[in-house]
Formats: structure tokens, C-alpha cells, sequence
């Protein structure tokens, strides 16, 4: 593929979460503060999420293949996105996924927790934190607490455990809608992106590079990939909508 022209401001870096009590946001470029990115996008929909840059990712191809291939690939992260999002929502039941986002200050570098500690899960009401250096127990302590997860964990000095208590059915019903929210989010990803490979082949069909005919075939196909992504999309709801609803 060759690239004319690249132009990216890198969005300030944020650790926030995506609704009020679930999970803290991931890092990514933003294309417009009112929309989610689709390459790699934290779905920020929370009214506490920090404001970010907004910036233009314009790229040029010599082929409809090569648009096809990036408007695959740019999908894939933004059902990637979804399912990392969706994993930190909490079901009543302990789960180390909901931990994933938590990040934790090692030694001045924001650092993944579970790169700087072992997490368990002794029963499915507890999850168990082994920090792997014991200096910074305060600090992983520190990083739940902190992550937006409305987590309460209880440090020992050597190991943290958090009991993850039953929700009842109003907040049941409270993390469906929020699941729903967070694929609606994922599927307009998933349309900023047709838009932007339906756009690039219209460039190459006005340049004089490819013809109308291939032009139709080149929108096809970009429609056919964003059918079967939100069908994904919504097959992932709708089994995390289950999980949340089983008591």
C-alpha cells in the first residue's frame, strides 16, 4: 500500500470511564470528540470522559483491494474495541476480566495491572490481586480504586482482595442498557468506517484509476463487511446481556 498522505494528532492520553461506574476508557485516535474513533476506539460515552483533540487520518490507495483489505482491518479493531469494553462491566459474579483496564503507576510508567500482578479468582464472589513487586501494593491498591469500577479493594500489605457484591435487579437492568449502548457505539464505529472506504474508492474512481463498475463492486463489498460486523457486534451483546441478566 502506499501512502500519500498521513496527518494524526495523537488524542491526549485518558484513564476514565466509558459510563459512570464501568469501564475506564483505553487509549486511541479521535477523529471527532462527538463520535468514536474505529481503529482504536475507547467507545468514550461517559460524561466524565475527558475532552479530546479531534484530528483527521486521511490515507490514500492505489487499488480497491487495498481499500477493502483497511476497511477490514480498521472493523476487526472496532469489534475488538466492543468486547475489551464489554469485559469490564461487572455481573455480580467475579470476574479478572473487569480488571483489564486498570492501570497502575509503576515507578513513574503507566503500566496494565495484570503486567505487574497475578489476579485470581478464589471464589465468585472475591478476586485476589498478587502484586508480583510487593513495593507497590499501595500503588495497585491505589489503581482500583481509582479506575472508575466502583470497586472497594482490601490490602493486607501482601495481597489485595476485592469482594465483588450481587447487584440487584435495577442495576441489572442498568448494565443492560449500558452494554446496548456501548454496540450502538461499536456500530457507528463500524459506519465512519464504510464511509471512509466508500469515500476513498469514489477518489479513485474520480481520479480516472478505476472504473464505475469497479467502483460498485469496491461499495459491495464494503457493505457486505459492515452487514457481517454488526451482526458480530450484535451476537457480542447479546451474550454479554445474558451473562448480566443470569443471577
Amino acid at each position: 500500500m502506499r501512502i500519500l498522505s498521513v496527518t494524526v494528532v495523537f488524542a491526549s492520553s485518558i484513564i476514565a470511564s466509558s459510563f459512570t461506574t464501568t469501564s475506564p476508557a483505553t487509549f486511541g485516535f479521535i477523529r471527532n470528540p462527538s463520535t468514536i474513533d474505529h481503529e482504536t476506539s475507547p467507545l468514550l460515552t461517559s460524561p466524565h470522559s475527558k475532552k479530546t483533540t479531534a484530528t483527521s487520518f486521511l490515507m490514500a490507495f492505489e487499488s480497491p483491494e487495498e481499500i477493502e483489505m483497511d476497511t477490514e482491518d480498521r472493523m476487526l479493531k472496532s469489534v475488538d474495541s466492543v468486547r475489551k469494553n464489554l469485559q469490564s462491566i461487572r455481573t455480580g459474579r467475579a470476574n479478572a476480566a473487569i480488571l483489564d483496564l486498570v492501570v497502575v503507576d509503576y515507578y513513574g510508567a503507566p503500566t496494565p495491572l495484570n503486567q505487574v500482578a497475578s489476579i485470581s479468582v478464589p471464589n465468585s464472589q472475591q478476586l485476589s490481586v498478587d502484586p508480583f513487586d510487593k513495593s507497590i501494593t499501595a500503588d495497585v491498591e491505589k489503581a482500583i480504586t481509582e479506575s472508575g469500577l466502583g470497586l472497594t479493594p482490601n490490602n493486607d500489605g501482601t495481597v489485595i482482595r476485592i469482594n465483588i457484591p450481587s447487584i440487584t435487579e435495577e442495576r441489572r437492568n442498568e448494565l443492560v442498557k449500558q452494554c446496548k449502548a456501548i454496540g450502538e457505539d461499536g456500530k457507528v464505529a463500524l459506519r465512519n468506517v464504510r464511509r471512509d472506504g466508500v469515500d476513498a474508492a469514489k477518489k479513485l474512481e474520480k481520479g480516472g484509476d478505476i472504473g464505475k463498475d469497479n467502483l460498485k463492486d469496491c461499495q459491495d463489498a464494503i457493505q457486505k463487511l459492515t452487514d457481517n460486523f454488526v451482526k458480530e457486534i450484535d451476537s457480542v451483546i447479546q451474550n454479554k446481556v445474558k451473562d448480566v441478566q443470569t443471577v
